[in-house]
């Protein structure tokens, strides 16, 4: 229904237009964040690791001007994405299976595969901002991956009950906005379970981002939620609220970045943690979710 192959081809927009496949991988020991994404004057890519044992913290970043040698295909699943730096190489590779994910930094290596359970819903939303800003994005959560990550020469399983999340995004952007992200994975009473929350950057538009997906069914929650934390204490727990849910988030990692290059200003605290609380599926149902493996994040980016 939604054809996004020509966001970041319009002249006249030069600058406004985002683009951005972002994976995370949570697995027993760790977890793993692999970005590759087009700002238009440039491209942006980054793996990061953290070891939940030991909460150390391997992070590689490389920036390409002009977005050079990082194709991304207009469409979700029309093509490969990939980025060839010095730092950083990393390439995303779809088929009617599942999703390759691969990545390589000095430190790290990343070889797994992201299933595609037939049958399996994922969430798509438009979000309109006026008649010339608006993003597509999709969240996919809850991909069942196996595969290999090695850290600074030591190999690591990537076995079975370990997910993968998808954060697809392709739009127009304002100059400056704000937003909370909110996602989990596991398993619960013996079904698989992912938990997609969004808050603050869909204000107004009349659309949200927030559902729960119960064994590859996708439930929407379509109120606005309310989302609750203190600034600056980023891992006491934080709340996210509404007629349809009550969760809970407890951190035990923030991970922080900031960036402030002028024409570029980016804080960004992403927590790693687990979700309680219950969620309200499509037939009325209370799903009770307890110790849920997930992330919270606020991010106020101007780019």
């Amino acid at each position: 229904m939604h054809d996004t192959d020509r966001v970041g081809r319009w002249a006249r927009r030069w600058g406004r237009a985002k683009r951005w496949e972002y994976w995370a991988v949570l697995t027993p020991t760790h977890v793993v964040g692999v970005t590759i994404s087009s700002l238009d004057y440039a491209g942006l890519a980054q793996v990061w690791v953290l070891d939940r044992a030991t909460r150390d913290e391997v992070d590689a970043v490389a920036i390409a001007p002009f977005a050079r040698r990082t194709p991304l295909p207009g469409t979700l699943g029309t093509g490969p994405a990939s980025v060839t730096t010095r730092a950083v190489k990393a390439q995303f590779d779809d088929d009617e299976h599942g999703t390759r994910l691969r990545a390589r930094t000095g430190r790290v290596r990343l070889d797994v595969t992201a299933a595609l359970p037939p049958g399996h819903e994922r969430l798509g939303v438009v979000v309109p901002w006026d008649s010339r800003t608006f993003q597509y994005t999709v969240k996919d959560v809850a991909r069942p991956v196996v595969g290999r990550l090695e850290v600074d020469g030591r190999t690591f399983d990537v076995p079975l009950g370990s997910f993968a999340v998808l954060d697809h995004g392709r739009g127009y952007w304002p100059r400056e906005l704000s937003w909370n992200w909110g996602f989990g994975a596991g398993v619960v009473d013996g079904r698989t379970v992912g938990l997609q929350l969004g808050g603050r950057w869909t204000d107004g538009t009349g659309s949200t981002e927030n559902a729960v997906v119960v064994d590859g069914r996708l439930h929407k929650l379509r109120e606005d939620l309310t989302w609750s934390w203190t600034d600056g204490r980023w891992t006491d727990p934080w709340t996210v609220r509404g007629a349809c849910a009550d969760l809970t988030f407890t951190p035990f990692h923030d991970r922080v970045s900031h960036t402030d290059l002028r024409v570029v200003r980016s804080s960004t605290h992403q927590c790693f943690g687990h979700w309680s609380g219950w969620v309200t599926l499509d037939d009325g149902t209370r799903l009770e979710i307890e110790d849920l493996l997930g992330a919270a994040e606020d991010v106020n980016q101007l780019w």
